[in-house]
């Protein structure tokens, strides 16, 4: 099956295109103080090796705004200003070098402050992302109406303003807590504009619960062509964000050159401890998995007769086990026998053969 993805606007971040049939990009936030420049430098250059495309930084007063220049000068990453409350650090961040900024329709509203942040991304060729957040989202229709409705009405309400004023150089997202809020929202909104859409699920909580929110709702989304960026918002490092984006990503055949690794549960037929074998792959996997290679493939390893020898066929590399010992496939054709202390060290010499 061959996801069909929603025509929009394509749009220029820094050196990254979004929208239209650009590859979706994983986007991040630094959680260090902006002002903090080695701090920051430290952590947009990890999470550029993670796979990260774009990265967001929370601009609270002019200091932080003066360090994007210092940051934009020893990193790669298309750097995104966040501003709230006063539009006046948008224009500095924009003289500062920011690639994009994104403004809070829920407290940066005036007609005069969108005037002139517009009036110099206009000037400089930065685009504009409308980031609406349910905790703090206007009323719109009174406190009856739904909360995907809030977000879609102040969204629009907004780029109304945006267009007459001749810009059109803008990316959305209406992120809600809540799941089927997000779902909703962005559904409705993708009906009515063709700008890209920038994905998330807003204050998703700790590692475990807030992937499981992020993946069910951006995987619903993405499986229908809706969405050009995403991020994974978690109460952790951002390198988790990033992971977890990838995942999703390539779960959904979204992104390729990862390795996908395909395990068994386990269960009473397994006769060996093939949980540690498999977390010690992706482990080992992880640390050298950062940016993509050009050829995506796919390893099953398997824990007895049942399933094991067909999912290892079906592998570009897959080990079947036995009792002690596995048989390894290439290409769906048997080889040799691998023992299950040397299984994580064959599996990753055939990896790194073909990558």
């Amino acid at each position: 099956m061959e996801i069909k993805r929603r025509k929009s606007k394509v749009i220029k971040i820094g050196k990254v295109f979004i929208g239209g049939l650009n590859a979706i990009a994983i986007q991040s936030m630094t959680k260090t103080k902006t002002a903090d420049i080695e701090k920051t430098v430290k952590q947009i250059n990890a999470l550029e090796d993670a796979g990260c495309s774009i990265v967001r930084l929370a601009v609270k007063d002019l200091t932080d705004a003066a360090a994007l220049s210092k940051i934009k000068a020893r990193t790669n990453l298309p750097l995104v200003a966040d501003i709230h409350f006063d539009w006046r650090l948008a224009i500095a961040a924009v003289r500062n070098g920011a690639d994009k900024i994104r403004l809070n329709p829920g407290n940066i509203d005036k007609g005069i402050q969108i005037k002139e942040v517009v009036a110099i991304l206009k000037d400089k060729g930065v685009p504009l992302r409308i980031g609406l957040n349910s905790g703090s989202v206007k009323e719109y229709g009174g406190q009856r109406t739904s909360m995907p409705e809030r977000l879609v009405r102040s969204c629009l309400g907004y780029i109304r303003k945006i267009e007459k004023l001749k810009f059109d150089n803008i990316v959305i997202s209406l992120k809600a807590s809540n799941v089927l809020d997000t779902l909703a929202a962005y559904r409705k909104i993708a009906l009515v504009c063709n700008y890209p859409l920038h994905l998330g699920v807003t204050a998703a909580g700790s590692p475990y619960k807030g992937i499981i929110k992020s993946s069910i709702a951006l995987g619903a989304l993405l499986s229908e062509g809706v969405g050009d960026t995403i991020r994974v918002s978690l109460t952790d490092n951002p390198l988790e964000e990033v992971r977890a984006a990838r995942s999703i990503l390539e779960s959904l055949g979204l992104r390729s050159g990862g390795v996908q690794v395909i395990s068994c549960p386990t269960c009473g037929r397994c006769e060996l401890d093939l949980i540690s074998i498999v977390k010690d792959l992706e482990s080992k996997l992880e640390a050298q998995e950062y940016k993509q290679s050009a050829h995506p493939l796919k390893v099953a390893v398997m824990g007895c007769v049942v399933n094991g020898p067909g999912e290892a066929k079906e592998a570009d590399i897959g080990v079947a086990f036995g009792k002690k010992e596995g048989l390894l496939f290439k290409k769906g054709k048997p080889v040799k026998k691998v023992a299950a202390a040397d299984c994580v060290r064959v599996l990753l010499e055939e990896i790194n053969l073909r990558r």
